[in-house]
């Protein structure tokens, strides 16, 4: 009897031989085994504001390095991240000095300027592969506001929920069942409006040539697309949420405590993934015009990230930038500390932690500051590309999409990949 098959099978008779299609029964030897591995997810977290480069990038390349001040702070994952240098997106330079916020998951040339136009990030192109696993496609975070730097496939920003409590709720907390039905009637809504165009264009089809048929079957494939998820959807709607054994966080209502409501954030993060309501997480880590809730700290963040090389508010900067790396450190913790199918939960989980910026106090674009963590990768190293000649940082993206089992060779302004 057949237990398995490769997809290469053929049917033979007469000396011809057909290739078989990917059957379901092909599969069953490995399903087994593939269902006992964790998924592996993405998690993307930038502190728009930048990093001060002399205090994270090491002088050394390679496995035997100083670890610089930053570092210090993270220095007991060293063997679980690598620190890059000579990353960059070409052509960053837009309508002001953080128009790159915007493209750091997209790697668009020339943010903000005429005719720019935004494209799909990173997270939501793999979303649109695995998304439809998980209840929630894909989860934006922010310290403060709605921005993110998620975008779908026509360059709409995805909204990111700032308030932990909501996140909480929405992860964890089931709602009555009025308000479940509520859900249910508005997700078949939407399904019946999308049967109904897809009927019409269906008709008008058979009267138009072949360019415009062409673009209607691309619409068609999204219209598609858009029924799975909704699908989806109704289905995780009527399925109760999983349990856990932590309490709903309180919000904090000072926006100036940069560092609470980041720390926040971050203790819902190894709580999304490991109970797999999602596998694709941004957080912004927003930058401000106000003075961060940071003991000796007097002036304001975004006027101590153009410090013009004063020692005092580059001091002041490094507090601020120093608490950044112990809630990052906090977050590699609980992620270490958590396992699952004998690996840790950062072993199942690719973390990039970095900024758009390359050097704050001039808006440079170049040399941006990345510490990609887990992934049960081979790490620790400071991994030192050409400073003048940047590598593009979207290589990092379809290594990780590959890693994570994506059939994706190319994103943006990708070259090829990194090795890892």
């Amino acid at each position: 009897m057949l237990t398995s098959l490769n997809r290469r099978a053929f049917l033979r008779a007469g000396g011809v031989a057909l290739a078989l299609p990917a059957l379901d029964w092909m599969r069953r030897g490995s399903a087994a085994a593939e269902a006992a591995k964790p998924p592996k997810r993405m998690v993307f977290i930038c502190t728009s504001l930048g990093l001060h480069a002399p205090f994270l990038i090491p002088q050394e390349s390679g496995r035997v390095y100083k670890p610089t001040p930053y570092l210090e702070i993270i220095d007991q994952h060293r063997e679980r991240y690598t620190v890059f240098s000579g990353l960059s997106h070409p052509d960053q330079a837009g309508a002001n000095g953080h128009t790159s916020e915007q493209t750091w998951l997209t790697s668009v040339r020339r943010p903000g300027l005429g005719g720019f136009r935004n494209a799909i990030s990173v997270d939501q192109l793999a979303a649109e592969q695995i998304g439809v696993e998980t209840r929630f496609p894909s989860l934006q975070l922010s310290t403060g506001g709605n921005g993110s730097q998620s975008y779908t496939r026509s360059g709409v920003m995805v909204p990111a929920e700032s308030k932990p409590s909501k996140v909480f709720a929405k992860l964890f907390l089931d709602g009555t069942p009025d308000e479940i039905g509520k859900q249910v009637r508005n997700l078949r809504q939407g399904r019946s409006i999308l049967d109904a165009v897809s009927g019409e264009t269906k008709r008008l089809e058979r009267r138009i040539g072949t360019a415009d048929r062409e673009r209607l079957d691309e619409y068609l494939s999204s219209v598609r697309e858009m029924e799975t998820r909704l699908a989806k959807s109704e289905e995780w709607a009527q399925k109760p949420k999983p349990k856990i054994d932590a309490k709903a966080p309180d919000d904090i209502a000072d926006e100036r405590d940069l560092i609470g409501r980041m720390g926040l954030l971050m203790d819902l993060i190894p709580l999304a993934v490991q109970t797999d309501s999602t596998r694709l997480i941004t957080v912004l880590v927003q930058g401000r015009n106000d003075v961060p809730t940071v003991p000796g700290v007097t002036i304001d963040h975004h006027n101590l990230s153009h410090h013009g090389q004063d020692p005092a508010k580059i001091e002041q900067l490094k507090l601020i930038e120093t608490a950044l790396f112990r809630g990052f450190n906090g977050l590699l913790t609980k992620m270490t500390a958590k396992t699952e199918a004998g690996a840790s939960l950062l072993d199942n989980t690719m973390v990039v932690f970095g900024s758009n910026l390359g050097n704050a106090n001039s808006h440079d674009t170049r040399n941006l500051p990345i510490v990609f963590a887990g992934g049960g990768l081979q790490h620790g190293t400071h991994t030192a590309f050409d400073a003048k000649n940047n590598k593009p940082f979207s290589n990092l993206f379809v290594t990780m999409m590959q890693k994570a089992g994506l059939e994706i060779d190319r994103f943006g302004t990708s070259t090829g990949t990194l090795d890892l």
